[in-house]
């Protein structure tokens, strides 16, 4: 059984930095992709950034620039590094495994980034 868990997130002031990790159990780890998604209130789970088994990386173009995601595959983790953070980028942030047929989710961290 995959579990992910993710941390790092809390209070920030905008223009602040926060960095997530998300560690994972239970599975080859390395040929899975896997991403940072976030969910703000009232509004649908979006894909942060992504990063391939292979390494290739996609962001949101709300986030290109300010956001970095990297893997360490011995580790089983993934992290996020949000810089230049803006209140728009308060939400729940979650970590997401992918590889089909299977689909992977972390329970979630908030990040709250205030004016």
């Amino acid at each position: 059984q995959v579990q992910l868990v993710e941390s790092g997130g809390g209070l920030v002031q905008a223009g602040g930095s926060l960095r997530l990790s998300c560690a994972a159990s239970g599975s080859i780890f390395s040929i899975f992709t896997v991403g940072w998604y976030r969910q703000a209130p009232g509004k649908q789970r979006e894909l942060v950034a992504g990063i391939t088994s292979g390494g290739s990386t996609n962001y949101a173009d709300s986030v290109k620039g300010r956001f970095t995601i990297s893997r360490d595959n011995a580790k089983k983790a993934v992290y996020l590094q949000m810089n230049s953070l803006k209140p728009d980028d308060t939400a729940v942030y979650y970590c997401n495994m992918n590889r089909w047929p299977n689909n992977y989710w972390g329970q979630g961290t908030q990040v709250t980034v205030s004016a």
